[in-house]
């Protein structure tokens, strides 16, 4: 291992302090340092593709020290996060003029990254915790940014259950802790797969689902996400529902049930029931939406169905298959996994630029209103552009970069001998399309508003954030189709969960 990991955790830790030296005279320079630190991440997160090693800090060996861990999940999560948050920040550098206080958004904005980065890279389960408060603590306060009636209302209501699913987190981990004297993660698995769980480790697995479940905004745990998604800024929006759920709730969660507890045959079903709930109920709630925030900010609750429905179904199919797994089982449940790991990915990237896209519409046209819009493809011809092709990467259509993780989904689920759950991913998937087509049909089709007939498309930084990320929609499709990349970013994130409790002793062979 060759990058220092607390790099990933410092640059933007430390540039945050600093920002707010700048003040309203030196915004544009403080803009400029907050996008240096965001590149410099997604140039460290490229670079530590492939690595992986133990980081003690202060040189205290585990389990008396503190760890950073880097592993083939981690450096998967620390990729797409720095890919988002390198989008987002570009974006706001334009799109954040029209708020006061711009140094300070800034800082809470890279203050949420280190947190979410602190969380990929912890190896002890309490600096999750804390690492998970960073990032949740700097949301709160961008969510209700704005500071009108809406987004402090959204954000109250957001930091009230985020808190619950904290103070369950924290129970949790006391418990944990407790039960195995250790708070190092490697240790506690080792210590569970010595002695088995018992009913305190039992009783802190639920607390744990229902903790990063109200993180990830899984049904029936969702519901301050409908309301803090819309109301946030348009580059906060994209990190809440393009990475910070996924990190905060999604990676926590897996690496809690497979790489500490170890996986069994309930959990793989909670896993999979919770998915195929989010992934029905998230499509029906969305179609009904008249706000398009809103019924994005509803397609993300359906969408994290699909990733926690993969992992959910991998985990079943191992935990069925015991530590008599055949080579055939294997394969199933590391296909089951890639898919649920590919598509939290490609969700990363396509909601990320929806969000985007949205900002872009509310910015010219002032308003989120369907049903007040519509023509704008004359006016907005870059934004319906990336916003088309979004659109297509989500709803699945080839070659887009959500057409093959949903087909790996469905060849899994196939192959498992699960047939309903590829019909329900299918039938799922029909509906988004219907979404998406509501909003191509109210948005850029149709007649153009008299209102709406003097709007111009914005330019500069808000549009290369937005092409940046249709590139990627349109090239992440080779993630799975070129050998070589498949090898080096996905298939490491998916043997560390198939490795389950190996966890442990890989680790402390580092």
């Amino acid at each position: 291992m060759s990058i220092p990991l607390p790099v990933f955790i410092a640059i933007p830790l430390v540039t945050a302090f600093v920002l707010p030296i700048f003040g309203k005279k030196g915004k544009d320079a403080a803009t400029v340092l907050a996008n240096l630190a965001t590149i410099s991440l997604l140039v460290l997160a490229v670079a530590s593709i492939g690595q992986s090693g133990v980081y003690e800090i202060g040189k205290w060996s585990i389990p008396l020290g503190i760890n950073l861990v880097l592993d083939g999940l981690s450096s998967l999560l620390l990729l797409a996060i720095s890919v988002v948050a390198s989008a987002a920040m570009l974006f706001s550098a334009r799109y954040m003029e029209q708020y006061t206080a711009k140094a300070k958004y800034l800082s809470l904005f890279l203050l949420m990254v280190a947190g979410m980065n602190g969380v990929v890279l912890s190896g002890d389960i309490f600096n999750l915790f804390v690492f998970l408060e960073i990032a949740s603590l700097a949301s709160y306060a961008l969510v209700g940014f704005g500071c009108e009636h809406e987004e402090l209302e959204a954000s109250f209501k957001y930091m009230v259950l985020g808190s619950i699913g904290s103070i369950f987190i924290l129970f949790a981990v006391a418990l944990v802790y407790g039960n195995t004297g250790s708070l190092n993660m490697a240790y506690i698995g080792k210590a569970i797969r010595d002695s088995g769980l018992n009913a305190g480790l039992s009783f802190a697995m639920a607390l744990f689902v229902v903790g990063f479940g109200l993180k990830a905004a899984l049904m029936p745990f969702h519901a301050w996400l409908p309301d803090a998604h819309p109301s946030a800024p348009a580059p906060i929006s994209a990190m809440l529902s393009g990475i910070l759920i996924k990190t905060l709730g999604i990676y926590a969660l897996a690496r809690v049930v497979f790489n500490v507890f170890g996986v069994s045959v309930s959990i793989g079903w909670l896993l999979v029931v919770l998915g195929l709930l989010s992934m029905v109920a998230g499509a029906f709630l969305a179609i009904g939406q008249g706000d398009f925030k809103r019924l994005l900010a509803y397609s993300s609750i359906s969408q994290i169905g699909y990733v926690v429905l993969g992992i959910g179904l991998g985990g079943l199919i191992l935990a069925r298959a015991g530590n008599n797994i055949s080579t055939e089982q294997l394969g199933w449940a590391s296909l089951a996994i890639l898919g649920g790991l590919f598509h939290l990915v490609n969700h990363a990237v396509y909601k990320s630029l929806l969000f985007l896209t949205s900002g872009s519409v509310q910015m010219s046209t002032g308003t989120r209103q369907l049903k007040q819009m519509g023509g704008l493809a004359e006016k907005l011809p870059f934004t319906r552009a990336t916003c088309t092709l979004a659109s297509a990467s989500i709803v699945g259509i080839p070659p887009f970069s959500g057409f093959w993780s949903k087909l790996i989904l469905v060849v899994a689920a196939v192959q498992a001998g699960f047939y309903w759950i590829a019909a329900i991913i299918v039938f799922v998937s029909l509906c988004t399309l219907i979404m998406y087509l509501k909003v191509q049909r109210y948005v850029f089709l149709g007649e153009l508003p008299e209102n709406l007939q003097q709007i111009k498309e914005n330019r500069g930084s808000m549009l290369v954030a937005m092409v940046f990320l249709a590139c990627l929609c349109a090239l992440m499709g080779l993630l799975v189709l070129v050998p070589c990349l498949k090898q080096s970013i996905l298939e490491p994130a998916v043997k560390v969960l198939t490795d389950g409790l190996e966890y442990s002793a890989i680790v402390m062979k580092m």
